[in-house]
C-alpha cells in the first residue's frame, strides 16, 4: 500500500507535467482566441434585439431565438465578465508561469556557467571557425585581439597553453532570460484587464446642455457615484458641406466639487477628460425635444459693434443703435425647403441643420422677415445691412458620454512596457562565445577563431568575419 505522502507527490507531479505541457498552451491559446472572436462578433452588454438580429443574418430567423438563449446562458453576451473566460485567462496564466518555472533552472545554468578555455582539436568542431595568418610575433599581434574582442563588446580572459595563447568570452547570456520577460508581461496584461473588467466600472451618462449629474449608469441601469460631479457647459455638432453627415462633435465639460469649479475641458471622440481616475470619453449625441431651448444670435448692426445676444421663442430683441425690434417666432433643428412649393419643413429632431425665423420691425410697422439658417451664412445678411447670425440653439441637445474607470490600465501599460524590453531580447539579443587561440614563431602568427551563439548565428558570424578580416588587412 503506497504512503499518503507519496500519492500526493505523484499527483502533484501528474498536475505538474499537466501544466507543462506545450499542448495545453495551444488549446488555452486556441480557446481564448475563437471565444474572443466570438466576443468581438457578438456585440457585449447590449439590447438582445441587436444579436438576435445577428443570429437571424448567421443561421436564419428558425434558430437565432434558441442560438441566442443558448448563447446567452453561456454568458457570450456579457462575455468578459464570465467567470469561465476569467478561468480561461487563469489557467493560461498558470500554465505559462509553471512552464517558466520547470524551464528557468536548466536555462540559468546556462546564463551563469563559466566559460572555459578550449583544445586546438575543438575549434574546427563549431559551425562559426576561421583561420588567420598575420604577420608578427604574438605578443604585438595579442594586443590587437584584445582590442578587437573588446570593440566587439567582449571582455576577455586569457589563458597560456602548449598551444598558445588564447582569449575568450562571452557576451549578453542574460538574453536567454528574455523569453521569460515576455511571459512575464503577458501575465501582466492579463492580470491588468481582469482587475478592468472585475473591479472597474464602464458606464454612460446623457447630460443635456446646461445640465450636471454626480452619477454614472450602466447598460443595466445601476449607478455608480463619481465623487464630483459634471457638468455639459455646451455641446456642438460640425458636418461636411452641404451633407448632414457629421465632421466633428465636441462637448465642453467642466468638473465640479463643493460647489466650485474644478477643471473645465472640450472633449472630442478619442480624447476624453480625465479625473480622479475616471475617463470621459464623447461618445453620441440627440435632441432634447421637450425643452424650451435658448436661442443664441450673433448680431452686427451696419457699421456697429457686435452683440451676442439670447432669447426664448417669442421673444423680442433690439437691434443696437437702432430702433429696429426683431422677435424669435420659430426654430427648426433641420429646416428644409419643398423644391416646388418653396414652403419649409422639418426633417430631422436632430440639430443637423439649425435655423430661427425672424421677424423685424420699425416704428411698430413691418420690415422684413426670414429664416437665418446657421449653416448658410447668405441667410446672415438682411436687407437693410444688418447681420444676424445664429449661432446655437443652447439645451436643445444632449452630449452622451461613456465614463470608465479601470483600475488595472497602468499593470496593462506596465506590461506592455515589459513585453517591449522582452521581445527586443528575445529578437535582437544572443547569447555570444567566442575563442581565439594565437601561436606562431617570431615573424608570423597564426590565429585561429571558433564562436557560437544560441540564435542569430548568420549575424554574429558575418561581425566576427567582417572584423577579423579588417585585422588581416592591417598586416
Amino acid at each position: 500500500m503506497e504512503k499518503p505522502d507519496k500519492k500526493n507527490n505523484n499527483i502533484v507531479e501528474k498536475v505538474w507535467k499537466i501544466f507543462t505541457s506545450v499542448k495545453l498552451a495551444a488549446v488555452l491559446i486556441l480557446t481564448i482566441a475563437i471565444t474572443s472572436i466570438a466576443g468581438t462578433v457578438i456585440e457585449q452588454q447590449t439590447e438582445p434585439a441587436k444579436n438576435v438580429k445577428l443570429f437571424v443574418k448567421i443561421f436564419g430567423a428558425k434558430l437565432a431565438p434558441s442560438i441566442y438563449s443558448a448563447s446567452d446562458a453561456m454568458g457570450l453576451m456579457d462575455m468578459y465578465h464570465s467567470g469561465w473566460f476569467t478561468g480561461l485567462l487563469v489557467l493560461f496564466c498558470a500554465n505559462l508561469i509553471i512552464c517558466s518555472i520547470d524551464r528557468l533552472p536548466k536555462i540559468s545554468h546556462l546564463v551563469k556557467e563559466k566559460l572555459l578555455p578550449m583544445e586546438e582539436p575543438s575549434f574546427k568542431k563549431f559551425t562559426i571557425h576561421k583561420e588567420y595568418h598575420l604577420q608578427g610575433n604574438i605578443k604585438n599581434r595579442a594586443e590587437d585581439i584584445l582590442k578587437l574582442l573588446k570593440s566587439l563588446g567582449f571582455k576577455s580572459e586569457e589563458h597560456k597553453s602548449a598551444d598558445g595563447l588564447q582569449f575568450y568570452g562571452q557576451k549578453w547570456g542574460i538574453s536567454r532570460y528574455a523569453v521569460y520577460i515576455v511571459h512575464l508581461s503577458i501575465v501582466l496584461i492579463l492580470l491588468g484587464a481582469v482587475i478592468g473588467v472585475k473591479f472597474g466600472f464602464n458606464g454612460y451618462l446623457s447630460l443635456p446642455e446646461g445640465e450636471s449629474s454626480d452619477v454614472a449608469y450602466t447598460r443595466d441601469g445601476k449607478t455608480q457615484p463619481l465623487g464630483f460631479t459634471v457638468r455639459c457647459d455646451d455641446f456642438n455638432v460640425d458636418f461636411y458641406n452641404d451633407t448632414d453627415m457629421p465632421k466633428e462633435y465636441k462637448s465642453w465639460l467642466s468638473i465640479h466639487e463643493n460647489g466650485k469649479e474644478i477643471l473645465s475641458q472640450s472633449i472630442e471622440v478619442n480624447r476624453p477628460l480625465k479625473y480622479k481616475g475616471y475617463a470621459i470619453y464623447q461618445a453620441s449625441y440627440g435632441p432634447v425635444t421637450d425643452k424650451n431651448a435658448l436661442i443664441i444670435l450673433r448680431v452686427t448692426p451696419s457699421g456697429g459693434k457686435t452683440e451676442t445676444m439670447s432669447m426664448h421663442v417669442g421673444d423680442s430683441f433690439k437691434i443696437p443703435g437702432t430702433n429696429i425690434e426683431g422677435k424669435a417666432k420659430s426654430f427648426s433643428p433641420a429646416i428644409a425647403f419643398n423644391k416646388e412649393t418653396k414652403e419649409p419643413f422639418t426633417y430631422s429632431e436632430m440639430m443637423n441643420n439649425p435655423a430661427v425665423y425672424l421677424e423685424f420691425k420699425k416704428d411698430g410697422k413691418d420690415l422684413y422677415e426670414g429664416w437665418v439658417v446657421k449653416r448658410y451664412p447668405k441667410t446672415w445678411d438682411m436687407p437693410d445691412g444688418n447681420k444676424i447670425e445664429l449661432v446655437d440653439y443652447w439645451g436643445y441637445q444632449y452630449t452622451g458620454l461613456q465614463v470608465r474607470n479601470d483600475p488595472g490600465v497602468w499593470i496593462v501599460y506596465l506590461g506592455c512596457l515589459t513585453m517591449l524590453l522582452g521581445l527586443y531580447g528575445a529578437f535582437f539579443l544572443s547569447h555570444r562565445k567566442i575563442w581565439v587561440l594565437l601561436k606562431g614563431t617570431k615573424n608570423q602568427t597564426t590565429v585561429m577563431v571558433a564562436a557560437t551563439t544560441n540564435k542569430n548565428r548568420l549575424s554574429f558570424e558575418g561581425v566576427i568575419y567582417r572584423a577579423f578580416e579588417m585585422l588581416t588587412a592591417q598586416r
